[in-house]
């Protein structure tokens, strides 16, 4: 009984990692807090790297539970922060589509690392995802609303990589195993122009 419902949860997670990719805002809004909440459930890269994180922080257990999502916000933040400045960081795009492809594998082979590195992969993937985004708010917009938005989403997100990590447990493992595979996988898609 209870293996039916781990299974359902993980192909559940699955299906959502297979919506269509709108890797960033772009045009449009980008100064509500119903933009910015939206805005990582439309796209690949956000659902698989938030759900990664999730799940990476399961795998790993003890502080990196709450140390691994908690990083991943704060440092978001202060990227969007940095962003909205217009203060230029390199490499935005590549480090967001690295971030996908290195999360991914991060969990497919269950790499266990201290708490501390954890936070710096993941603090470094964050400063990528924010300042793209903190650079989408229009110039007349305070975009605090967005990116609280945008916050509360992601922590939305790595809850539900962490609720599955942990509700598969040891036992099933494999199942979210598969699941940063398939993000690997999802990376590797967008990196080659794929998805």
């Amino acid at each position: 009984m209870m293996s039916a419902k781990r299974l359902c949860l993980s192909a559940i997670l699955l299906l959502a990692a297979a919506m269509p990719a709108y890797a960033h805002v772009g045009g449009g809004t980008a100064s509500s807090f119903m933009a910015g909440f939206m805005h990582p459930l439309s796209g690949l890269d956000h659902l698989t790297v938030m759900i990664a994180v999730g799940l990476w922080a399961a795998l790993n257990g003890g502080k990196a539970i709450w140390a691994w999502p908690a990083a991943f916000v704060g440092v978001m933040l202060a990227g969007g922060a940095l962003g909205m400045l217009h203060v230029p960081l390199p490499f935005v795009e590549p480090g967001i589509l690295a971030s996908v492809v290195v999360l991914g594998l991060l969990v497919a082979l269950a790499v266990d690392l201290p708490v501390s590195a954890g936070v710096a992969i993941i603090g470094l993937f964050a400063l990528f995802h924010g300042h793209a985004h903190g650079t989408e708010v229009p110039e007349n917009a305070g975009g605090l609303e967005y990116m609280a938005g945008f916050a509360m989403v992601t922590a939305l997100l790595h809850a539900t990589g962490i609720a599955a990590g942990l509700g598969l447990g040891i036992r099933f493992s494999s199942f979210a195993r598969a699941a940063g595979a398939a993000c690997a996988a999802v990376g590797a898609g967008l990196v080659f122009g794929v998805l």
